[in-house]
């Protein structure tokens, strides 16, 4: 049985992600915040963790590799979203933003890079379409995204040679609880926004790819794409 990490796991996209590797054979374990139980399922396991406690990261990725042979999967998803003109953000909002997108997932791949190596494993994230585009009232945001992006570009180039395959997801907007905090939001058309389940169906995709075979970059964009203010 092939193991899965993966982050932000217990709502919208990563609910999604988790149910979708599950049915496909793999044992989850879950990394969220919250102590909740998505859904039950004796190969998936939740664990409480919060990405920006990088002591509680560490002991925590320690222990699993301590239970488990070898990591096949990690799937960086958790992330934060601050919009607006950049002077009203807040900077401990601009911390979270960086540390949540773009540190925890380094720091995820340091701690688990020599198992993925050893297993030939595969890294997925979660960008965003925002990381190609400029993004007014999102820069920080997207700056975050094109960061955690190229990262991973460069990162292919360094591992690729030990078998360790790498695919960055760009979704557009996207119905998840993504956008709870913020004051805009998809609108209820359909084709107006993309499904959490199919960026699972994306996931899926990859996965069932030839060995010789690396997706490294998809883009999802809804056909409307349409958004309001709340």
């Amino acid at each position: 049985m092939k193991t899965a990490i993966l982050t932000g796991s217990s709502k919208g996209i990563g609910h999604a992600m988790a149910k979708r590797l599950v049915s496909l054979g793999y044992k989850v374990y879950g990394l969220s915040r919250s102590n909740g139980i998505p859904f039950s399922h004796t190969n998936f396991i939740p664990v409480e963790c919060d990405l920006l406690n990088t002591d509680q990261l560490v002991k925590t990725v320690s222990s699993i590799l301590d239970h488990e042979p070898e990591i096949n999967l990690l799937i960086n998803n958790a992330g934060v979203g601050c919009f607006g003109p950049h002077e009203q953000i807040a900077v401990k909002d601009l911390q979270t933003l960086i540390r949540t997108n773009l540190e925890a997932p380094l720091i995820l791949c340091q701690l688990l890079l020599r198992s993925l190596k050893k297993s030939r494993g595969m890294i997925l994230s979660i960008s965003s379409v925002t990381a190609k585009k400029v993004s007014t009232h999102g820069c920080a945001y997207a700056a975050t995204k094109a960061g955690l992006s190229h990262f991973f570009t460069s990162l292919f180039e360094e591992v690729r040679k030990s078998g360790v395959k790498i695919t960055t997801i760009h979704p557009d907007i996207t119905k998840s609880n993504f956008y709870d905090s913020l004051d805009f939001t998809y609108t209820d058309e359909d084709g107006a926004a993309i499904l959490d389940e199919q960026i699972a169906d994306a996931l899926e995709y990859v996965l069932s790819n030839s060995s010789n075979i690396v997706v490294s970059d998809i883009t999802l964009r809804p056909q409307l794409n349409r958004i309001k203010r709340k």
